[in-house]
């Protein structure tokens, strides 16, 4: 029986369905961890050099963020205990969307509890049934989920394609929107802002960006992939950015012109009825965004990071490298099973580097996704090269 990913399954064919994704080497399992975020961790009992976190910046175990919800905890309490619009907007929450917005240069920013509710919310409060949202074929699933959730029609053009995605803009009804994450988690290429952001001014069309990955990690002060691009966004642009990743805290939050933003206030679904993160949580993304700001050295080291391991990989023949120059640096291996086998052997050596295998990606393009901290160092690299030498063989 084969059922890909969207189908449904009725509980008499769940122990078949189980049985087929284990003969397809497509099980996914869970692995617990017994340390605080990090280059070197103790999971499942063993300790392992981790190459698959996106705490790009090495800030999920910063002292200083430490020290700020440990303060947050002292003054507010551990939970929000609300929704943000009845009593559970906190100051910090506050200050948090303020600062977040003048670091930006934008009028204003919202604060969503994670970074899937926050693609839910903007897709589904700007765009409704007749309009038509044109989103990239490679966008991550919460951005696929957002609009076949809002009611807009889904047309996905070929990844990065502005020809096939101009064809349908032309074609499109109703309102326009055109979705992209910024920077692709599978892959780790950068979108084509400035002539997406041609497109969209000339059809008069949204233009949402994940900054998921790029928040952070790219531009001079980590302002994302606009800054890095040298562009300003225009008054039909919002950004979301997750705090879980780069900032190393948790939540998320969608930036931009004030209107769409107040807007978002009145109808984001995912905004309006959850309870807010903690306000806790929000005094270490406030201690985060100085980091972030302030300390270009950890975007540095992790460019340089980046160049080794690629002008090690030149040495290993069997391993292709994605053309990727972010902190993600995929390795192309083909079938599930052999993905599999490799990170298998990593693992055997204490390394873990997730293999990546459909329906996450398309058949037949499975690969070892391995993602860089500022928390790694240049021995850590090394040790990585060469244990992948040693898979190559597989």
């Amino acid at each position: 029986m084969d059922y890909s990913e969207g189908d449904a399954i009725t509980k008499h064919d769940w122990t078949q369905w189980l049985d087929e994704r284990a003969g397809a080497g497509l099980t996914r399992r869970l692995r617990v961890a017994a340390s605080p975020q990090g280059a070197r961790m103790w999971i499942d009992g063993r300790k392992h050099l981790a190459f698959c976190s996106n705490d790009y910046l090495g800030l999920a175990n910063d002292p200083r963020l430490a020290d700020a919800m440990h303060a947050g905890i002292d003054r507010y309490g551990v939970g929000a205990g609300s929704a943000h619009l009845i009593n559970g907007h906190f100051e910090p929450h506050q200050r948090l969307e303020d600062e977040l917005a003048n670091w930006l240069d934008v009028d204003a920013a919202r604060l969503f509890s994670t970074g899937y509710m926050a693609n839910l919310g903007v897709v589904g409060a700007l765009m409704g049934r007749g309009d038509t949202v044109i989103a990239d074929r490679l966008n991550h699933a919460s951005l696929i989920d957002a609009v076949q959730l809002s009611g807009a029609r889904l047309s996905r053009y070929r990844h990065n394609d502005l020809a096939d995605l101009e064809a349908r803009l032309e074609r499109a009804r109703g309102e326009r929107m055109i979705l992209t994450d910024g920077v692709f988690s599978m892959d780790g290429d950068i979108a084509p802002l400035a002539e997406l952001a041609e497109l969209a001014d000339r059809f008069d069309a949204w233009l949402v960006v994940d900054e998921a990955h790029a928040f952070g990690v790219l531009g001079a002060r980590g302002r994302g992939s606009f800054e890095a691009a040298g562009l300003v966004p225009g008054e039909r642009v919002l950004r979301v950015g997750t705090l879980g990743k780069a900032f190393g805290t948790a939540g998320a939050f969608v930036a931009g012109a004030g209107e769409p933003l107040a807007v978002l206030l009145q109808r984001a679904r995912t905004y309006l009825f959850t309870t807010a993160q903690p306000p806790a949580v929000a005094e270490a993304s406030r201690a985060a965004l100085v980091i972030v700001r302030d300390e270009g050295w950890r975007r540095d080291h992790l460019t340089e990071l980046v160049r080794l391991f690629r002008a090690g990989l030149a040495g290993i023949e069997g391993l292709e490298p994605m053309p990727s120059s972010t902190p993600i640096q995929p390795l192309s291996v083909g079938e599930a099973d052999r993905a599999l086998a490799m990170a298998e052997r990593l693992d055997a050596a204490g390394l873990l580097v997730p293999a990546i295998r459909p329906p996450t990606v398309p058949v037949g393009s499975s690969r070892l996704r391995v993602t860089f901290s500022v928390a790694h160092q240049r021995d850590d690299v090394e040790e990585l090269l060469s244990v992948l030498g040693a898979c190559a063989t597989i």
